[in-house]
């Protein structure tokens, strides 16, 4: 099946694209990982000012509704451009406060969707699906930690971590005062963890992207034997698996934002944190030495491919989510 965007959405992608063309993302990811938020804050007001926030909050609190699909089209440009900071844990904050409220429990959305919708809140989430770590938690004016039947809203958080990628930052939230308890938070929990891994899957598809436009310019550069290295057929059939993994991956993440079934996202995810990851590999090799150096902006891209592949579920654990759901699927057909 192929899923194609409509005309809205692309002009939404390429406004996207022309903003952080602009903007010096790869400067901004280097301040971040340095500890320096300013230059990311001001990036995070533009995203803001386009309306990427609001795309995971109901209308009824300032944003623009639960667009997933939308929401996919806007992280694949932040990953092309290498953004920093906790974009997809915003994502997810506000996917499960949405949740919590249809659920009956609309206070902690009132109290907090509509700073997240504008922008005015950075905001990270811990989640037993994602680990003990919050991303940028340094960062964040709004930290949420879901857990055990509890939304808690983190006071705090312990000694700063670096990860694979320097400009994601971990740290763990030291839990405060409680927002709401029950089934209900269970529940808003399950549904936000998939809209992060949804987001991730988005953002490392773009982390793909870029590697491969990246690369193809590169090889077309760098000459061997007096001959640019592109024109070698091991660098095209090289590249051209790069190409078939993310075009493979590129449905599965638009087919799942359309579902958002479980098993669905866990298969977007991953085939583009592995497609993003082969595109890593792949530009590592034909860039040579150069590649292997910090100072180069390639390698914003490299990290972040291995970083965002366990990230909000590793290959594995999506993988036997895919399993079980199709093992769920069989047994209702029976």
């Amino acid at each position: 099946m192929r899923f194609l965007l409509d005309a809205e959405r692309r002009a939404f992608a390429r406004s996207l694209d022309a903003m952080l063309t602009a903007a010096d993302t790869p400067a901004a990811a280097r301040a971040w990982a340095s500890g320096d938020h300013g230059p990311g804050r001001a990036l995070w007001g533009r995203l803001a000012d386009a309306g990427v926030f609001a795309l995971a909050v109901p209308e009824e609190f300032e944003g623009a509704g639960l667009l997933p699909v939308d929401m996919a089209v806007a992280l694949v440009e932040l990953g092309r451009h290498a953004v920093p900071g906790p974009v997809v844990e915003t994502v997810a904050a506000g996917a499960l406060l949405a949740r919590l409220a249809e659920l009956g429990e609309a206070a902690p959305a009132k109290r907090l969707l509509p700073s997240l919708a504008a922008g005015e809140a950075v905001a990270t989430l811990a989640l037993p699906e994602g680990g003990p770590f919050a991303l940028d938690a340094d960062a964040a004016t709004l930290r949420l930690t879901a857990a055990d039947g509890e939304l808690r809203l983190a006071g705090g958080h312990a000694r700063v971590e670096r990860s694979l990628d320097p400009a994601r930052r971990l740290a763990r939230p030291r839990p405060g005062d409680l927002l709401a308890s029950g089934p209900a938070v269970t529940q808003a929990a399950r549904s936000a963890a998939d809209w992060a891994s949804l987001a991730t899957a988005a953002q490392a598809l773009g982390v793909g992207l870029a590697l491969l436009d990246r690369t193809v310019a590169y090889v077309k550069q760098r000459t061997q034997f007096g001959t640019p290295i592109g024109g070698f057929q091991a660098v095209k059939h090289r590249l051209a698996d790069v190409l078939i993994g993310l075009e493979f991956a590129r449905p599965l993440l638009f087919g799942a934002a359309l579902t958002l079934e479980r098993a669905d996202v866990a298969a977007a995810k991953a085939a583009a944190g592995e497609a993003a990851y082969g595109a890593a590999r792949a530009a590592l090799q034909l860039h040579g030495a150069i590649g292997y150096t910090a100072e180069y902006d390639l390698s914003l891209w490299l990290t972040k491919a291995r970083a965002l592949r366990g990230a909000w579920g590793s290959p594995a654990e999506c993988r036997r989510l895919v399993l079980s759901g199709a093992r769920a699927r069989a047994r209702e057909a029976d």
